[in-house]
């Protein structure tokens, strides 16, 4: 008896960047991606993309407010999505945390 091959998970999400998905996000986006194993498409409407592939990214011709449809498949497939939504999602700033702050003397004697 064969088990069933696991179900892609899907999501929506909007391109927010005033210049559209350029060179630098989908970059990041590659990146992201390769870390996992799972495999990643990208869809725009009709036209489907290796969200592993650089060249395939910049196809998409994807502009400011243009919604895709990411797509994982595999072992990893829910932390690669939610890790790759989750550049949409803060607008691909790449400070993901809050940091130090940046005036103040919290802790001085």
């Amino acid at each position: 008896m064969n088990p069933d091959p696991i179900p892609p998970h899907r999501r929506a999400v909007v391109v927010k960047l005033e210049n559209g998905l350029h060179l630098g996000p989908s970059s990041q986006i590659v990146q992201l991606a390769q870390k996992f194993t799972s495999t990643l498409v990208i869809r725009k409407g009709e036209k489907v993309v290796d969200g592993k592939s650089m060249l395939d990214l910049l196809t998409l011709a994807a502009e400011h407010g243009t919604v895709l449809e990411l797509e994982a498949s595999g072992n990893d497939a829910a932390e690669a999505l939610e890790a790759v939504a989750g550049l949409f999602e803060r607008n691909f700033a790449t400070d993901q945390s809050p940091g130090p702050p940046e005036k103040g003397v919290q802790g001085a004697v």
